[in-house]
């Protein structure tokens, strides 16, 4: 057998293979985005796709199960909760292949906007868990994921985190094993959920969850490790690293890969073979609540962190009191806030919202809401996917209603539009409300890593495909044609033009912004529709005033300590410090 470096999403990805998976859907979002990446290197015995939120990548996973075959669904964990009412009354229908949804959550929130805990869908959603420690057993705990939703008729949780999905371990290859469709049987009674039959279905989730549990009592996946009675952990997940590394060979190991059902049982017996009990998990006190309800005396959240990824350190130090030696460095030369890149089609546009005054601006999720960052500071909210339109919307009705003088400007992404704007915009017109929504275009799903998505025309597997064309799904949903504005959002005056027409209007107005982002792979028809090449920005140190207006742009291509410079080797010549110099000490220079 081969043996590979891989990372946890890779390994998810080959095992899906090897599982003989047929269909997989998902909504790109760290740190789970790599997994149907890496499935396209299957493309000629699997069909997967990027699909436009996680709501729907859910449901096309479940209309395939539902079709026979083997499916699957990944996103971040704010993405399960996008997908969570199909998967509530999924869990009671249960499947005919077998389905995995998996949910990658960020502990510490290396990129995203909360950390909630989604172990506890599984308790709430009454569906099956496993929980890798590491790359290998994201790989086994996906096959054996499908295996138990076949065999216990029900959707399967496969809980990871940003270690495990973006640490690597090797991992053993093994052949693809095909499993042969379900022949498609109409079954009306599982599968149409109306309050007559889901009361059935509902009964007869409890019974599987009586079977799921007797299993995880006996499961491979949930192993006691003795090496003495002194000491007792209970874990999970990447934790198990943490206490095994902690504790060494000094306490006995309970390592749980099935969590939900809680294979009590399994708890009961090895906590009572040990004098003291710990519990070491991430996040929520999930293990510790079930243990405690269970009666059992232990320690877990009094002395583990509640929030914030773990690390052997911080286990050792909540446990023991004490620290690992480790070698102190000067991170000042490395450690610098996010910022929007020099050239991103972004930063013009922000820097003209930034001059307009009285406003209240909703954002979004996409790398966008840097835009809230100083120079800029040109958004004052962002809560969720989709939410700035919605937001903006009850805002700028409330404002409207109490007479106050603010106006309100709703800040999305092409790809955030797609995903849940869609709707809002909807609500917008609708109710006929006075927000100005701005779509800003940047050709691609760029925060998580250039991802195609319904604009960019293309698919996750490199078809082409049809662009869904943003003025005219506008025009659909009732917008007015004259309310509905496209700017270059690197022309400031342009941009400032746009935004003073639509600030005037009472009525629901859009501006769209459209320009690739700097770093996009671009495809011919950017080539062909815009001019992105063979300039460069320079100051002429001999006029140069020192104002720092082109500082006060927020480009990193520009340094204001001392003399005022552009860095030639970041610079892409997208002349927005140009624009706001005053003194026209910037001139363009050909390549």
């Amino acid at each position: 057998m081969m043996r590979e470096l891989m990372s946890g999403n890779e390994a998810i990805a080959r095992g899906a293979y090897e599982a003989g998976l047929i269909f997989a859907s998902a909504y790109p979002g760290t740190p789970s985005t790599e997994i149907l990446e890496n499935l396209t290197q299957y493309r000629d015995v699997l069909y997967c796709e990027w699909a436009p939120n996680e709501k729907v990548a859910l449901e096309a996973a479940i209309g395939a199960s539902v079709a026979g075959v083997r499916a699957m669904a990944a996103m971040k964990h704010v993405g399960v909760n996008v997908a969570a009412d199909p998967l509530f009354t999924f869990a009671y229908t249960g499947v005919t292949g077998g389905l995995v949804l998996v949910s990658a959550d960020d502990p510490g929130m290396h990129s995203s906007q909360n950390e909630q805990d989604n172990r506890n869908y599984a308790e709430a959603a009454r569906v099956l868990m496993l929980n890798p420690s590491d790359s290998q057993e994201a790989k086994d705990f996906l096959k054996l994921g499908f295996e138990l939703s076949e065999r216990f008729n029900t959707p399967v949780l496969l809980h990871m985190t940003t270690r495990v999905c973006h640490s690597k371990g090797i991992v053993t290859l093994e052949d693809r094993k095909e499993t042969p469709p379900v022949p498609y049987a109409k079954n009306i009674a599982k599968y149409v959920a109306t309050p007559a039959n889901a009361r059935v279905m509902r009964a007869r989730l409890e019974e599987r969850l009586a079977a799921m549990e007797a299993y995880s009592n006996k499961a491979e996946v949930n192993r006691a490790e003795y090496r003495g009675k002194a000491v007792g952990v209970i874990t999970s997940g990447v934790a198990y690293q943490y206490a095994r590394e902690t504790f060494g060979e000094d306490a006995s190991i309970l390592k749980l890969g099935l969590t939900f059902p809680m294979p009590r049982d399994l708890v009961r017996e090895f906590a009572s073979k040990v004098d003291k009990l710990y519990i070491v998990e991430e996040m929520d006190p999930y293990i510790e609540r079930h243990v405690q309800r269970m009666g059992v005396a232990c320690e877990g959240k009094s002395l583990i962190p509640a929030f914030g990824e773990l690390n052997a350190d911080i286990v050792r130090r909540a446990v023991f009191g004490k620290e690992n030696e480790h070698l102190t460095v000067e991170k000042k030369a490395v450690d610098r806030p996010p910022v929007l890149c020099a050239g991103c089609p972004h930063r013009g546009f922000f820097y003209a919202l930034s001059k307009k005054k009285d406003l209240v601006i909703t954002g979004d999720i996409g790398c966008y809401t840097l835009g809230s960052a100083p120079p800029l500071s040109a958004m004052d909210t962002c809560f969720c996917m989709g939410g700035s339109i919605s937001a903006g919307h009850g805002a700028a009705q409330a404002l409207r209603f109490t007479g106050a003088k603010e106006k309100v400007v709703a800040l999305i992404g092409d790809s955030t539009f797609f995903h849940t704007g869609v709707n809002s915009l909807i609500d917008v017109v609708y109710n006929k409300g006075c927000s100005v929504s701005v779509i800003l275009d940047n050709r691609i799903t760029g925060m998580t890593g250039h991802q195609e998505n319904p604009g960019s025309g293309f698919t996750l597997m490199g078809e082409s495909t049809v662009q869904v064309d943003i003025k005219k799904l506008c025009l659909a949903i009732g917008m007015k044609e004259e309310n509905i504005y496209t700017v270059n959002p690197l022309r400031l005056d342009e941009v400032s033009r746009a935004l003073d027409d639509a600030l005037a209007k009472n009525e629901p107005t859009v501006i769209i912004t459209r320009w690739p982002c700097i770093l996009k792979r671009f495809s011919q028809q950017d080539k062909d529709e815009f001019d992105m090449f063979g300039k460069k920005c320079r100051i002429v140190q001999e006029t140069c005033k020192k104002c720092k207006s082109c500082v006060r742009t927020g480009c990193p291509a520009i340094s204001g300590a001392g003399d005022i410079v552009i860095d030639e080797t970041a610079c892409t010549g997208c002349t927005v410090c140009k624009q706001v110099c005053p003194f026209d000490s910037i001139v363009e220079e050909v390549r």
